[in-house]
C-alpha cells in the first residue's frame, strides 16, 4: 500500500479522470465540479511541472479507496478505527517533502497553483490541513484553515474547529505568534485524520492516519519551526500566525455554498519556508458545488453517530451527511423494532455535541440512502407531518447557515463570525410502522418480477 498521494493515485488509476489537455487555473473549479471521479490535472498553464488533484472523498466509492473497504462499509470501517484508537508516528531525519527547500527571499506562494474558488473570492485560497501545537499541553492538533494568499509570503488564516480556535486563543492571550505548518498533498488518510473533531485533548488527531492505514507512518521536522509534518507530503508551508496583524477574509463559500459570513477579520500567517518535492502534486479542496468540502469533515461524525446509535440498542445500517445537505443534514438508515426508537435516534443526532445538524431524516433499510429521490419518496409516502415530524426551537446554529440568527448580544464573535447563532431543528421519521403494527404491510413496494436479479448491462 502506498503511503504518499502520488502512489495512492497510481494504485487507483482507473478511478481517476486524468486531464492531460492544457487547463487554465481559473477553469479547474468548474471542471472539478463536473467530475464523477477523482480528478488530476497534469498540464496546468503557467505552472510547468505541477499537477493538481481533487475529489478524494466526494462519494462512498472514493472514501472506500482511502479506507481499504467496500463502499457500503465506510462508516462501519471508520467506527472500527475509532475503537482501535490513534497510532503514534515514527520520527525520521529526512523525507521526500525536503527535496526542495525555500527560505528567505526564495519563499513565493505565487509559484504554487493555488485556486481562486469563485468569482467573488478576493484571491486564491489554500485549503489543506495544518499542524499547530497547544502551548500549555504540548499536544498537536490539525484542521483545514481557510488561507487567503495575500502575496509572496503572507496569507490570512481562518480557523473553524473549536480545538484549533482554542489553541490560537492561548497564543493570542499571551501576545505570541503561533507556529503553523500547512501540509499539502499528503496521503488522504492524513487528510481524513485531520478532519477528526471529537474530544482529543491528550492525543494528536493526525495519529488516526496510522490507524486508518494499519502501519506506523513517518514525520519529519520543519525547517524553521519546532513542528513535525508528514515526511511524504508534497508541499509544506511553514510560518507563524500573528494575532497582532489581521485582515478581512472573504467572501468565500462554506459547505452550503453560501458566502456566509461574507467577510470577517482573520490573523495573518507569515510564511518563513516552503519545502516540497521536485515534481509536486498540489492538493486542491474545491469549495463548490458538491465536492470534498462537504463529506470530508463529516466522515468521522458519521462513524461517531453510528457507534452512538448502536449503543442505544438500535439496528442502524448507515449514517450519511449527504453533500447536497450542505453538511447540515443527516440521513440515518435504521430498522426500528419498537415504537419510540426512531424519535430517540432523531433527537440524539440533532443534539450531538460537535454538530450543528439542522435536519435529520430516518429511513428504512429498503430506502437507498444515497439516492435523494428515494429519500424524498420515503418522506412523501411514509410521513404524516402531524405525527412524524419533531421541531425543536432555539438550538445551536451553524455560523455558515444564512437561515440562523446570530446572537448579537454575545459580542464580537457573533457580529463578525455569526457565532453563536440559533436556529430550529427538525427530525423526520420516514420509516414504516414497526413490525408489530398491522398496517406495516401497506408500505410494501411493488417491483417488477426479478427486480435486482437481472441486469440491463448483461443484455447490451
Amino acid at each position: 500500500m502506498a503511503t504518499d498521494l502520488g502512489g495512492f493515485l497510481e494504485e487507483h488509476r482507473e478511478a481517476v479522470n486524468w486531464i492531460r489537455k492544457p487547463v487554465d487555473l481559473d477553469n479547474v473549479g468548474a471542471l472539478t465540479g463536473q467530475s464523477t471521479k477523482t480528478i488530476v490535472f497534469e498540464n496546468l498553464r503557467n505552472y510547468p511541472g505541477w499537477r493538481l488533484a481533487d475529489l478524494l472523498f466526494h462519494n462512498r466509492e472514493a472514501q472506500a479507496r482511502v479506507l481499504g473497504c467496500e463502499p457500503h462499509q465506510v462508516v462501519q470501517t471508520l467506527a472500527k478505527v475509532l475503537e482501535r484508537g490513534p497510532r503514534k508516528f515514527r520520527i525520521v531525519e529526512d523525507g521526500p517533502v525536503k527535496e526542495i527547500k525555500l527560505t528567505g527571499d526564495d519563499v513565493d506562494l505565487t509559484r504554487l497553483p493555488v485556486v481562486r474558488h469563485t468569482e467573488r473570492d478576493p484571491g486564491p485560497y489554500l485549503t489543506s490541513f495544518n499542524v499547530v501545537r497547544d502551548p500549555e499541553t504540548g499536544v498537536c492538533n490539525s484542521n483545514n484553515p481557510r488561507s487567503l494568499v495575500l502575496g509572496r509570503n503572507r496569507t490570512l488564516s481562518s480557523f473553524v474547529t473549536r480545538h484549533v480556535q482554542s489553541i490560537f486563543g492561548k497564543y493570542k492571550a499571551a501576545k505570541q505568534k503561533m507556529p503553523q505548518a500547512i501540509c499539502i498533498g499528503a496521503h488522504p488518510a492524513f487528510e481524513l485524520a485531520a478532519a477528526y473533531s471529537g474530544l482529543h485533548d491528550d492525543f494528536w488527531d493526525l495519529e488516526y492516519a496510522g490507524t486508518i492505514m494499519g502501519r506506523t507512518l513517518d514525520l519529519v521536522r520543519c525547517e524553521t519551526l519546532d513542528l513535525m509534518v508528514p515526511a511524504e507530503a508534497q508541499i509544506v508551508i511553514e510560518g507563524y500566525v500573528n494575532p497582532e496583524r489581521t485582515g478581512i477574509d472573504g467572501p468565500n463559500p462554506g459547505p452550503a455554498t453560501y458566502f456566509v459570513p461574507a467577510r470577517a477579520p482573520a490573523p495573518e500567517f507569515e510564511v518563513t519556508a516552503i519545502t516540497m518535492r521536485r515534481e509536486p502534486i498540489y492538493r486542491n479542496h474545491m469549495c463548490s458545488p458538491w465536492t470534498d468540502h462537504q463529506p470530508l469533515p463529516r466522515l468521522f461524525h458519521e462513524a461517531q453517530l453510528y457507534r452512538m446509535l448502536r449503543a442505544q440498542g438500535l439496528d442502524v445500517r448507515e449514517v450519511m451527511f449527504p453533500p447536497w445537505g450542505g453538511a447540515m443534514s443527516c440521513v440515518i438508515q435504521i430498522a426500528p423494532a419498537a415504537d419510540g426508537q426512531v424519535n430517540d435516534a432523531l433527537l440524539a443526532v440533532m443534539g450531538a455535541p460537535w454538530l450543528n445538524t439542522k435536519l435529520v431524516v430516518a429511513v428504512d433499510p429498503d430506502i437507498n440512502i444515497y439516492d435523494p429521490a428515494d429519500v424524498y419518496f420515503a418522506i412523501t409516502t411514509r410521513v404524516d407531518p402531524s405525527k412524524h415530524v419533531i421541531i425543536v426551537p432555539n438550538t445551536r446554529g451553524n455560523p455558515m447557515d444564512p437561515s440562523t440568527t446570530p446572537v448579537l448580544e454575545a459580542g464580537e464573535s457573533a457580529i463578525n463570525h455569526r457565532h453563536p447563532a440559533v436556529v430550529g431543528k427538525m427530525g423526520i421519521d420516514a420509516t414504516k410502522p414497526v413490525p408489530y403494527r398491522a398496517n406495516r404491510a401497506d408500505f410494501d413496494r411493488g417491483w417488477p418480477v426479478n427486480w435486482g436479479k437481472v441486469k440491463l448491462t448483461d443484455y447490451l
